[in-house]
């Protein structure tokens, strides 16, 4: 073929312009040995097809999943782990645990709210050390306000509502 002809099909495929029998043609011109030294950028381009044409995917696919073994297990353990539960639930309540005294009640009581006061206390305190998101949220609102001064209508339409 003419170089110049492949100049210009080279320029309406870049275009994207060419009909599908002028693309042929390039690809075929550009699957030769010898191109010119200025046109060797676009070799690849034209060869791509030619080599992906002849790959083919031999790898084996596994089609089945183990999934369902590990649902079936996991299954099974539930069970298991439940009818233990219900089992030694069972024989905890069937036995006789005693009687208390009144001051062995007393300090387990103490014991409880001093625990309570201990959890409120370290509560607060991490209240009190996520109190900047608060700030955060005014910021929000304030750069959510000045973003209506960009949308005039929208504005009006608020305050009309």
């Amino acid at each position: 073929m003419d170089l110049n002809n492949i100049e210009q099909l080279l320029a309406k495929y870049l275009d994207g312009t060419t009909s599908l029998l002028e693309e042929q043609q390039l690809k075929l011109f550009f699957n030769q040995e010898t191109i010119p030294v200025h046109l060797e950028v676009y070799k690849p381009l034209f060869n791509y097809f030619t080599v992906s044409k002849k790959e083919t995917f031999t790898a084996k696919l596994p089609l089945e999943t183990k999934t369902n073994f590990t649902y079936k297990w996991l299954s099974i353990a539930a069970v298991v782990a439940i009818s233990f539960g219900i089992y030694f639930n069972w024989s905890v309540n069937s036995q006789d645990l005693g009687t208390y005294s009144q001051d062995e009640t007393q300090l387990a009581y103490k014991e409880f709210i001093q625990s309570l006061q201990m959890v409120s206390k370290n509560f607060n305190k991490g209240a009190t050390s996520v109190s900047y998101l608060q700030e955060l949220n005014i910021a929000k609102e304030q750069i959510a306000y000045l973003n209506d001064f960009q949308n005039p209508i929208g504005r009006t339409l608020k305050m009309n509502n």
